[in-house]
């Protein structure tokens, strides 16, 4: 026998009440923050850290502070500029949008995706909400292309950020919500964005092609195949303007 909280109990009854009794489930940090913030979301914040680990050796090795500034060898093999994409550097279309320049921005570009990309997550589900976010980095990548200095390099989440936003605005409307508090803090992100070393550009061209993937997801919800049909065709165009020596 052995005791309990009012008597006590056999081996065999205690064996029996424990087989009924569900432990705890432990995962991983990646699986924990998933659970909380989103699975998309936090896979996405876990491949920008893993960028931003990977140039601090890259500036750590060149002889840099990596604690002022990422900029290394490797961060200038994942910029995106005219220049480099037009010699065929494709990668950098992608690379790009998952470096950043300085730990300051990378915080800032976290904790933003953190909120916005939680939040839109679950009023998209994960796998339109994943399209916007990858559509929307093409946009700003799309738009320094087109517009952006041809040698100049450029890094950061920003554009798809952005494009995040764009989408959250929509999905507003379509909720027929209050849009004054979104606007306002547009507006004063658009400000910041002109100032000295801030992409407007990138920034922009998220934010346009955000709303637009948003729009059309949204528009065809329930028919998936148009949804589909309407975002190919947006990267379509979005590539063209990449890859298309348009300059």
């Amino acid at each position: 026998m052995q005791p309990a909280s009012v008597g006590f109990q056999c081996p065999e009854c205690v064996r029996a009440g424990n087989a009924g009794v569900r432990l705890p489930r432990r995962g991983t940090t990646l699986r924990v923050a998933g659970r909380r913030f989103g699975p998309v979301t936090s896979v996405l914040i876990a491949l920008n850290v893993a960028v931003a680990l990977a140039t601090v050796v890259s500036a750590v090795l060149a002889g840099r502070n990596p604690l002022r500034s990422f900029v290394s060898p490797l961060l200038n093999d994942l910029a995106i500029s005219p220049a480099a994409v037009d010699a065929g550097e494709w990668w950098r279309v992608v690379t790009s949008a998952f470096a950043h320049i300085s730990p300051v921005h990378l915080v800032l570009n976290m904790l933003a995706l953190l909120l916005f990309g939680s939040e839109l997550e679950r009023q998209l589900g994960r796998g339109r909400y994943l399209t916007v976010y990858l559509v929307s980095a093409l946009g700003g990548a799309a738009s320094l292309q087109l517009f952006g200095s041809y040698y100049g390099g450029v890094v950061g989440a920003s554009g798809a950020i952005y494009g995040l936003l764009g989408a959250f605005g929509v999905v507003l409307v379509s909720q027929k919500q209050d849009l004054r508090g979104l606007l306002t803090l547009l507006g004063i992100n658009l400000v910041v964005s002109f100032l000295p070393g801030v992409s407007l550009l990138g920034h922009l061209g998220g934010l346009v092609v955000g709303a637009v993937s948003a729009g059309v997801l949204l528009l065809f919800r329930r028919r998936r195949p148009a949804a589909i049909a309407g975002i190919a065709v947006l990267v379509a165009v979005l590539l063209v303007l990449v890859f298309g020596g348009l300059r």
